[in-house]
């Protein structure tokens, strides 16, 4: 997995960029249901999401949005080859912030 700076896509947004799918665009809507601001760019293959300052998704939410079982941080690691900002993550959430 690798980080990317502030700076990258739109200023002062972080976020992950996901592998577009059916799984990840289930993210999206949980991270649009959790955050304010939310602009996702559709690159075809990719799916790069940006929140300004900070985004937070909640495993219960992906889980809602997906209809299933999703494991943190293991599902999110494998459909999320770059994101911007820096990523903590714990079986329950995801929080990509600003430092």
């Amino acid at each position: 997995m690798s980080t990317s700076e502030p700076g990258h896509g739109a200023p002062n947004h972080v976020g992950p960029v996901l592998e577009a799918n059916d799984d990840a665009l289930a993210v999206v809507t949980a991270i649009r249901q959790s955050n304010a601001g939310v602009v996702v760019e559709n690159r075809g293959s990719y799916l790069r999401v940006m929140v300004p300052g900070r985004c937070e998704v909640t495993c219960r939410a992906i889980e809602s949005a997906l209809g299933r079982p999703f494991r943190l941080p293991g599902d999110l690691e494998a459909m999320m080859p770059s994101f911007t900002g820096r990523l903590t993550v714990t079986e329950d959430k995801a929080v990509w912030a600003f430092r």
